[in-house]
């Protein structure tokens, strides 16, 4: 239920009224006082008739930009509103949704401050470059949590297509910010923790499962960004909770922003640019994705709201101008490059499952296969691609032609050179009966999955 109170002109004053009486919607009227020949109307809506009454008060002469206040309301009692809620039950035009003003207000409420957006920004950072270390999936969620960024990435989607574009404009520098912000603190402290002993500096970070899992671009993460940008604007324009969609967003850009940080740290360009690739994919796909979700909701934009009125010149703007450009340069290099590695992960898969399927193999295992991501994806290299493949056997049994098996199945379907690595997880069985026979549930590592990252071979 909400409460509109608004400032309606004298000369809008009649036909306002009028509107009002034809939706049967009881109202309350205030004269202004002083000098002013304008009123202030009160009426009670259902949540769902808030945006078609205000439509046909603009309509009818209230202004677009008119003081305006819409409160949330426990309850209210009037002779129609009975029949207002049965009316509205679904919303405007037979669809359920707030109004833009509503969605907007719900926007800035889980968008906080700037300086508050920054501390949190570099303090969850720091706290997933902790986790990762860690390989403490704990420490990661917690960092999500405190994470600023649902409020900034959804509010973009939100200004774009209600055409609240200072809204859109405010996110996107938010967003930018954000990233220089959340990257910067997790490079800061990763340096911190590594000259400080508190780890030793020769560690294999690209070893350790959480890095690894957060600094490769596969598509298992991009439906953390796709569903999580969904979700939060559905949660935005239902007026539900966005706490628990803003956690899976920042699931998207969190440990991926603290994945580049350690690999900066640690000199792993490799890993540094596959979390780079991660996170701005990340990010394009939350806010194309909370776009969509609300225009399939119904949402639309005001016709007579024009982008350029709210775009400046000044050196700030410049300034974000050529930065929001570089991004853009470096989403458009992403994309080829992720759409390159998916490809090459998708051929990898295949060949190595058509590999282990003949006869010879058929006692084996897939336990795991690890590509790894790199700036070769971007344009020839002389250098091969390096395929890790982990199998579990029984102990004894040899295999020694099948890295040259995999090595020439996966070569055929794919230009690039290709070296394969195979790591055999070795493991005795004795059944009650004192036999060795192989139970495919007692094996190790059992499921086959596909990621980056880099194996022990």
């Amino acid at each position: 239920m909400r409460l509109i109170q608004t400032r309606v002109p004298a000369d809008a004053r009649e036909n306002v009224l009028a509107t009002l009486d034809e939706e049967n919607i009881e109202h309350i009227v205030a004269d202004e006082g002083g000098d002013s020949d304008a009123m202030v109307l009160y009426f009670p809506v259902p949540d769902g008739a808030v945006e078609k009454v205000l439509d046909r008060l603009h309509e009818e002469g209230l202004e677009e930009d008119a003081y305006t206040v819409i409160t949330d309301i426990e309850s209210a009692t009037t002779p129609t509103l009975k029949d207002l809620e049965s009316k509205y039950t679904q919303g405007p035009d037979d669809e359920v949704g707030l109004s833009h003003a509503a969605l907007r207000s719900n926007a800035r409420e889980v968008t906080p401050g700037r300086p508050m957006f920054v501390m949190f920004a570099a303090l969850s950072a720091v706290l997933a470059a902790a986790g990762l270390l860690l390989n403490s999936a704990i420490v990661i969620v917690g960092a999500m949590v405190i994470s600023p960024f649902a409020g900034s990435s959804l509010s973009a989607s939100v200004g774009a297509v209600i055409g609240d574009y200072r809204s859109m404009l405010d996110s996107f520098k938010s967003q930018l910010l954000g990233l220089v912000v959340a990257v910067g603190s997790a490079t800061a402290a990763a340096a911190l923790i590594k000259w400080s002993y508190l780890v030793p500096p020769s560690l294999a970070i690209e070893n350790i499962a959480q890095v690894s899992a957060f600094s490769i671009p596969i598509v298992l993460t991009f439906f953390i960004a796709i569903f999580a940008g969904a979700a939060g604007a559905l949660a935005l324009a239902t007026d539900l909770s966005v706490s628990l969609a803003g956690v899976a967003v920042a699931a998207a850009i969190v440990p991926a922003a603290a994945a580049v940080g350690l690999g900066v740290v640690w000199v792993k360009p490799l890993l540094a640019l596959g979390a780079i690739v991660l996170l701005l994919m990340n990010l394009l796909l939350i806010n194309v994705s909370a776009f969509v979700a609300l225009t399939l909701f119904g949402y639309r934009g005001s016709a007579n709201v024009a982008l350029r009125e709210y775009v400046t010149f000044d050196l700030r703007s410049v300034g974000y101008a050529v930065v929001g450009v570089v991004v853009l340069v470096a989403l458009v290099v992403s994309v080829v490059s992720t759409y390159q590695y998916l490809v090459f992960v998708e051929t990898t898969n295949h060949n190595v499952e058509a590999v282990l399927g003949e006869g010879q193999y058929e006692d084996l295992e897939l336990v795991d296969v690890q590509t790894d991501y790199g700036a070769e994806f971007l344009y020839p290299s002389s250098e091969s691609e390096t395929v890790r493949v982990v199998v579990s056997r029984s102990a004894g049994e040899e295999y020694p032609d099948l890295s040259r098996a995999l090595q020439r199945e996966i070569a055929a379907d794919t230009p690039r050179g290709v070296t394969v690595q195979v790591q055999f997880v070795d493991y005795q069985q004795t059944t009650p009966q004192g036999s060795d026979v192989r139970d495919p549930d007692l094996s190790l590592g059992a499921g086959a999955t596909s990621r980056g990252g880099v194996g022990v071979a």
